[in-house]
């Protein structure tokens, strides 16, 4: 029995939540490697939908432990705000089944700010950031300058820390105008903040190394997908971190010896929020129906998804360079009805033509899909829970996915709810 990551393959809203809370079942432990409260993962148990941002995926298990890993980005008002809207649905959080790395950078009011900032000044060149603080976070980070949970423990240490960051994010906020951001309001935050934070906090990578050597099984919740990270996805228009598998144990301290499947969330289709290229969107009638039937609204900003057709060029991408084993085939049901759908087996720009998705963005936004088309199903597969419930013509297009992206489906997802799932092999015992 293994250890299992679960990425997104696409730009993320694949239903990773769903599968997560699938899975999480076989687990002893469900992490959170990477992202920050820009992530949305919906879960629908007994009616019940649950609405996850920074929480794993597993706390909705009684017997399952969660841990928040140190390549997350953490907003603690965010956390706590989340925290008390799932308590109000009947979950308990504690330190007892929430554990925080240490070593976690944290989201402050500045990073938000910052965010809207330079999302404004960006004008017409908009990157379509949820403008929750993530990406300044991130950069403070690389420039060694963050605010650590750990931090948090040591009002002197913290001071001079504050004393640090504000003297880069002052200047950035002279430069553009701004007001500067008063230390002593910011101290008192956090210092606020703390107590309520800080009995989460534990060494995440020495509690993971133990569980690994008492055979535990560790679940990896990875959020966006692969074509929005930071240096695989469709730059300028990504997120501010790496979200391939590799980055489940850099964002964790876990062992990248013992991730024994990479579980790739895909949808039947093809979504995108925000800006960016999006070879195989559909703005008409196609791309309506498609949106109207998946409910396609980002959980964590409410916008509005772009829809289109599947896109083999650009998940065969995502499963080479995020080291995907297999996928979870999900929202099929939406296809349901369609008299022909069309797959993205290549592209075209100009007189050249592509099999992967180039690197420059001036070529992104002048890609034009290669069509293949198939025959579409009159009958149902939304709620089926076994392969004989699935339509002949749903079936072929599944398997001509699988060759077109070089991996089998491990798992079917035909609805929301937890039993509307096939298993048709275990990630966990491949």
């Amino acid at each position: 029995m293994g250890n299992v990551v679960v990425v997104g393959s696409q730009w993320g809203d694949e239903g990773k939540g769903k599968i997560v809370d699938w899975l999480a079942h076989r687990a002893d432990i469900v992490v959170r490697f990477q992202g920050g409260h820009n992530a949305g993962h919906t879960l629908v148990i007994d009616e019940m939908v649950y609405k996850l941002h920074l929480l794993p995926s597993g706390i909705v298990r009684k017997n399952t432990l969660s841990m928040i890993g140190n390549g997350v980005v953490l907003d603690p008002w965010a956390l706590f705000e989340e925290i008390t809207t799932v308590e109000k649905q009947g979950l308990h959080i504690t330190p007892e089944n929430l554990w925080i790395a240490e070593n976690v950078p944290l989201i402050l009011p500045l990073h938000s700010e910052l965010d809207h900032i330079m999302e404004e000044a960006r004008g017409r060149n908009k990157i379509g950031t949820t403008g929750r603080g993530i990406g300044p976070a991130y950069e403070d980070k690389i420039g060694r300058r963050a605010i650590r949970l750990c931090d948090l423990a040591n009002k002197e240490t913290l001071i001079e820390k504050l004393d640090k960051l504000l003297f880069f994010h002052n200047a950035l906020r002279r430069g553009f105008g701004g007001m500067e951001v008063r230390q002593d309001d910011l101290l008192d935050k956090l210092l606020e903040i703390a107590p309520k934070l800080l009995p989460f906090a534990r060494p995440v990578w020495k509690e993971l190394a133990r569980a690994e050597e008492n055979n535990k099984q560790i679940l990896f919740e990875g959020a966006q997908g692969i074509m929005l990270d930071i240096d695989h996805g469709t730059y300028p228009y990504v997120t501010s971190s790496n979200i391939v598998a590799a980055q489940a144990a850099t964002g964790s301290g876990f062992s990248q010896s013992n991730l024994n499947f990479v579980l790739g969330i895909t949808k039947a289709y093809t979504t995108r929020v925000g800006e960016g290229p999006f070879p195989t969107e559909q703005n008409n009638e196609i791309g309506q129906k498609l949106g109207e039937r998946g409910h396609e609204f980002g959980t964590t900003t409410g916008r509005k998804r772009r829809c289109g057709w599947f896109d083999a060029v650009q998940v065969r991408q995502s499963i080479t360079t995020g080291g995907i084993t297999g996928i979870a085939l999900t929202k099929l049901d939406v296809l349901d009805g369609f008299d022909e759908i069309k797959i993205c087996t290549g592209y075209k720009c100009g007189k050249k033509s592509f099999d992967y998705m180039p690197a420059l963005s001036d070529i992104q936004a002048n890609l034009e899909p290669i069509y293949e088309t198939m025959s579409g199903w009159s009958g149902e597969t939304k709620g089926a829970t076994t392969w004989s419930d699935i339509p002949d013509a749903a079936v072929k297009y599944i398997r001509r996915l699988e060759e077109l992206i070089g991996v089998p489906v491990a798992i079917l997802s035909t609805g929301p709810e937890r039993d509307e799932t096939i298993l048709v092999s275990d990630p966990f015992n491949p």
